[in-house]
């Protein structure tokens, strides 16, 4: 058996940086991941950084590469019965804006950082019991080189992802008092990586009779796309000519713009759903990022969320290691979930308005143009729009 203070399940974006914000404020902590490390820092996630995202990396001092290659964007264009509209944040939101800057660069920078430090990443180390969790010593067993193991420690963190081993500990406890709320969508996405320049200076969310279509990118040379498709849709079923004629077709505005077709290096279908479990503690386990909560990419603030749950949960944590204020872990879940709810009430908004449900009548379909008309000819409206995608504060 070993010990530290703070035991963190995943070695993602959140249990990286919830290690090195408790680092900075002089907790112990170790990670461990199940997966070898070259998986977790080269599979493809979000990309979109928030403003209050970036101010955490760069204030944490993990932001110097992303200051350097990531790219700065201060709108988005939306794309709907073949007009094209700007939403300028800067001057609807405060001056803030949001930067692309992947996931897989975000995790690389702090796996340096925490290695750098000292700090104990186990990788290829698999959590599987998560005990004493009303104690004051709750445990991990894990297996490490062909070995079982025993970490104990103050407080678990649960930072493992929707299928992860925190939150399913959580539901099998009845006197936790757990509680699912989801949604389905009935539609996925079929998304691309392409070794092709941007064909454009900013994220383009289209809206066409044949279905939803964004344009993003990775960097200046490698860009990031995505299809609506039905749910039950094979990559088969979509070879690479199919798929750029299809975003060719549902970016078209008439008004002489084209698309660039590259290489495509890597495809993917991801089912589209929200889901929140709450509360996001029971006794001396937290849930953090998407172990407690799902957003549909439409809005861009899976990454984000995570980033906010930890860095409220480091906060926590270290006032109450270190000083005895239980305050600000008594408070985590109902913060953090005013947050996530926030998050989850836009993403639904932007992922109804730009996708064609095909259960849907005409009905649905004109008020979702009535929708978007209103947020590209409503300063207020637009505001909305530019303050979620930004990054709100806590509600």
């Amino acid at each position: 058996m070993t010990r530290t203070q703070v035991g963190i399940v995943g070695a993602g974006p959140a249990g990286l940086l919830l290690s090195h914000l408790l680092h900075l404020r002089g907790i112990e902590s170790v990670v461990l991941e199940s997966r070898p490390r070259g998986h977790v820092e080269h599979r493809q996630r979000a990309g979109m950084l928030e403003q209050g995202t970036v101010d955490v990396l760069r204030a944490a001092g993990v932001g110097d590469r992303m200051d350097r290659v990531g790219l700065v964007h201060h709108g988005i264009e939306l794309r709907f019965a073949g007009e094209r509209h700007r939403i300028d944040f800067p001057s609807l939101a405060g001056g803030r804006a949001v930067m692309i800057y992947a996931q897989t660069e975000i995790v690389k920078d702090l796996v340096a950082r925490r290695l750098a430090d000292a700090g104990q990443v186990l990788f290829e180390a698999e959590a599987l019991v998560l005990d004493g969790l009303t104690t004051g010593t709750p445990t991990i067993r894990y297996r490490h080189e062909g070995r079982e193991h025993t970490l104990a420690c103050d407080v678990i963190a649960a930072c493992d992802g929707f299928h992860g081993l925190g939150r399913a500990t959580l539901e099998a406890l009845p006197e936790a008092g757990t509680h699912r709320f989801e949604r389905e969508y009935p539609f996925a996405w079929l998304g691309i990586l392409a070794d092709v320049a941007p064909s454009c200076d900013e994220l383009i969310y289209a809206r066409h009779e044949r279905g939803f279509a964004l344009h993003s990118m990775r960097s200046a040379t490698v860009s990031r796309l995505y299809l609506q498709v039905p749910p039950d849709a094979g990559l088969a079923d979509w070879p690479d000519d199919r798929i750029w004629d299809e975003l060719a077709a549902r970016f078209e505005d008439g008004g002489g713009w084209e698309l660039t077709h590259g290489p495509v290096t890597e495809k993917g279908i991801t089912p589209m759903r929200s889901f929140v479990a709450a509360p996001m503690r029971h006794g001396r386990l937290f849930l953090a990022g998407d172990a407690a909560h799902i957003v549909p990419p439409t809005g861009a603030k899976g990454l984000n969320l995570a980033v906010a749950d930890v860095t409220l949960l480091a906060s926590a944590l270290a006032r109450w290691l270190r000083d005895g204020d239980e305050t600000g872990i008594d408070g985590y879940s109902d913060t953090a979930l005013r947050r996530v709810w926030r998050a989850e009430h836009f993403s639904h908004l932007m992922t109804t308005m730009l996708h064609v449900d095909p259960a849907a009548d005409p009905f649905d379909h004109q008020l979702a143009l009535s929708q978007l008309r209103y947020i590209v000819s409503s300063a207020a409206a637009a505001a909305t729009v530019a303050e979620n995608y930004v990054g709100l504060s806590v509600v």
